[in-house]
């Protein structure tokens, strides 16, 4: 499967990704133009589902330490972007009070979950997780819907180290949301096959 980049005679601007049909989302990394599929009803699902999950006791509160802004398909502005939605991402709220109201968020996310699709796995793996790095995201999952499992990986000295694969555990442990358990075989929950 080919990466979605899309050739442009002029330099990409986010102009370029309002100009895309509804159906279609767009990103900017390192002066390329990436354009794709909005996510279908299985991606949204999970990544519905593990936004509900984190956003209650880390961004909420309820049930945990708070201290986190968490948000689903945020755009962001951060270095050599002028624009990248990752499925979910989180700030923590000693370095972002409070989303800007009216503006990008120009922050790198302190965690960042990618939700991979057929369509777009290779960009994910190949371009977005490597950017990820080199901006330094401390954190970051990605899920792959096919295989029912999430991979959680910890930024260190400038590479991705795996802190551990998930599955079908109904008390998972995942850092940087260790503080409470998810039940991570609930957000396969319908989805053809699930373990």
């Amino acid at each position: 499967m080919a990466l979605p980049a899309v050739t442009l005679s002029h330099p990409p601007t986010r102009a370029d990704i309002d100009a895309l049909p509804p159906h279609m989302k767009g990103e900017i990394i390192d002066g390329v133009f990436y354009a794709m599929t909005r996510p279908r009803g299985l991606h949204q699902s999970i990544a519905g589902l593990i936004y509900a999950d984190v956003v209650t006791p880390y961004q909420r509160g309820r049930g945990g330490p708070g201290g986190w802004w968490i948000l689903p398909e945020p755009g962001i502005e951060l270095p050599r972007s002028p624009e990248i939605a990752p499925d979910v991402a989180g700030w923590r709220s000693d370095r972002l009070p409070a989303p800007p109201k009216d503006a990008t968020i120009s922050l790198v996310p302190d965690w960042i979950c990618e939700v991979l699709s057929t369509s777009t796995r290779r960009y994910d793996l190949r371009i977005k997780r490597p950017y990820y790095a080199s901006i330094g995201v401390p954190y970051l999952w990605v899920v792959d819907p096919d295989a029912y499992v999430i991979t959680a990986s910890v930024l260190e000295n400038g590479r991705w180290s795996e802190l551990g694969v998930w599955s079908d555990e109904t008390e998972a442990r995942i850092p940087p949301f260790d503080a409470v358990p998810f039940e991570v075989a609930a957000w396969w929950a319908g989805a053809p096959d699930a373990p």
